[in-house]
């Protein structure tokens, strides 16, 4: 019999993306134990599964080709390992954000002297989207481009130095981010 999972764990999916446990939970109407995961790619999604679903094998009769035993597998993820998955996520990220960036210098060859990034954090619909598109502007940023995203989310950054203007509207985007809403 396998353990449940525990908040801060990290599960493998069969499909090979990795999730971390955020609690576990009971469903309000149904009292069934419920697994509530954080996805650690892409925008980092939550979701909520049931435990029993969670924890079973994988479908063979629909998966054949799939190696891994059960759905979801805890990976022993601790010290250096954690980090070295922290690290991966990150070099993810900047690369899909270097791909936006091209994608957008194509969609916006119209609009002079805007870098495309500062239109995509403008039209940006999350905190966390905002985030990656600061993270991947942070090698070119200056202090117009702070401002502008800095109106944008209606926030104000004091004058000083652009790295410290960088880092002041990163951590009023990850303040925002605790209180926004994914409903």
């Amino acid at each position: 019999m396998r353990s449940n999972p525990q908040p801060q764990e990290v599960y493998r999916h069969f499909n090979g993306n990795l999730y971390q446990i955020v609690t576990l939970a009971e469903h309000s109407e149904s009292g069934e134990t419920m697994v509530i995961y954080q996805a650690l790619y892409g925008d980092y999604r939550a979701y909520a599964r049931p435990l029993e679903m969670f924890m079973e094998p994988v479908d063979r009769n629909k998966y054949p080709e799939v190696l891994q035993e059960y759905r979801f597998e805890l990976q022993n993820l601790q010290g250096e390992a954690a980090e070295q998955v922290k690290t991966e996520q990150i070099e993810i990220e900047q690369e899909e954000t270097k791909q936006l960036e091209k994608e957008q210098v194509e969609d916006n060859e119209n609009i002079e002297g805007v870098d495309p990034l500062v239109m995509e954090f403008l039209g940006a619909d999350t905190c966390e989207q905002r985030l990656r598109i600061l993270a991947g502007l942070h090698h070119r940023i200056d202090d117009h481009m702070i401002t502008t995203m800095a109106v944008a989310i209606d926030v104000e950054i004091e004058d000083g130095d652009t790295e410290d203007r960088f880092e002041q509207l990163r951590h009023c985007l990850l303040t925002m981010r605790r209180f926004e809403s994914n409903r």
